[in-house]
């Protein structure tokens, strides 16, 4: 088992300015670092690399769509999100990382006021299976994600998810399973998390029920940890929260209180929680 941390807890996007904070991620003795990449032309790719293989840490890359959608109705809205969606591998390769994930399919935020249709469930296969292309040339993992009712009407629950990266059908696309959104979404979290398998499950964020640090809520963490020991699952664990000092991410996530004294704190006592819960 590998623990990361996602660096949303101090930054609200990676760029070259953020390159210190993996020295940082390495001295608090992480295994690897998430970057929040929502604008690739803003990385710089040599320096970041170098910092990773200074630290020896590994990477992973989480993302959303920023522009266009996949399950648009124009044509010109899904080719602007998959361009996006592929030149954020092609960055994440480049950097080192070798999973991205992330809700890849509708902006997050957007809310029709009605349930898909099939029209877009049809856009989301077609363009996930070009993403696939792209990502089995570059060996490396997609993790689409399903997110709460409240941030997306397109993907919910591990089920849904499944149906659409099974038609995908590709060894590099799976799920993205986070703690934070099966506490809200699933019926039973632990048997979503089991119903998806070894072979699909590709990434996993580690957040507590209230986006708080990991162990102080009600996440079944024993269950889980012994959900994933039964699957053989032994890839990335990511601490994935938030905090106010953050205000763009703050806002979109609804952190309107303090639930830890700052990033620092809940990445570390996270991390601690997470070596002893999970490995």
């Amino acid at each position: 088992m590998k623990f990361g941390v996602n660096l949303m807890l101090w930054t609200g996007c990676f760029t070259k300015k953020s390159i210190p904070l993996i020295d940082k991620v390495a001295k608090m003795g992480f295994d690897g670092v998430e970057f929040p990449l929502f604008d690739p032309k803003a990385v710089d790719v040599k320096a970041t690399r170098r910092a990773l293989e200074d630290n020896g840490l590994g990477a992973t890359v989480c993302s959303v769509i920023v522009r266009g959608s996949l399950i648009s109705s124009k044509p010109s809205e899904r080719k602007a999100a998959l361009d996006y969606v592929l030149q954020v591998l092609d960055t994440s390769k480049a950097v080192g990382a070798d999973c991205v994930a992330g809700p890849l399919y509708s902006p997050v935020g957007y809310l029709p006021g009605r349930a898909r249709n099939a029209a877009e469930w049809k856009y989301a296969v077609s363009a996930m299976k070009q993403v696939a292309k792209a990502a089995e040339a570059l060996d490396i993992n997609v993790g689409v994600e399903p997110i709460n009712r409240f941030e997306t009407f397109f993907l919910n629950t591990c089920a849904d998810t499944m149906k659409l990266v099974k038609e995908v059908n590709s060894p590099k696309i799976g799920l993205l399973y986070d703690t934070f959104h099966a506490n809200i979404e699933e019926k039973d979290p632990v048997a979503a998390l089991s119903g998806i398998g070894k072979k699909w499950l590709k990434h996993f964020h580690i957040s507590e029920n209230d986006r708080g640090i990991p162990g102080t809520g009600h996440v079944p963490w024993k269950a889980t940890a012994a959900a994933l020991k039964k699957m053989k699952y032994n890839d990335w664990c990511v601490i994935e929260s938030f905090v106010p000092a953050i205000k763009e991410l703050a806002r979109a996530a609804s952190i309107w209180r303090s639930l830890a004294k700052d990033g620092d704190e809940l990445a570390r006592e996270g991390l601690r929680f997470a070596r002893r819960a999970l490995k």
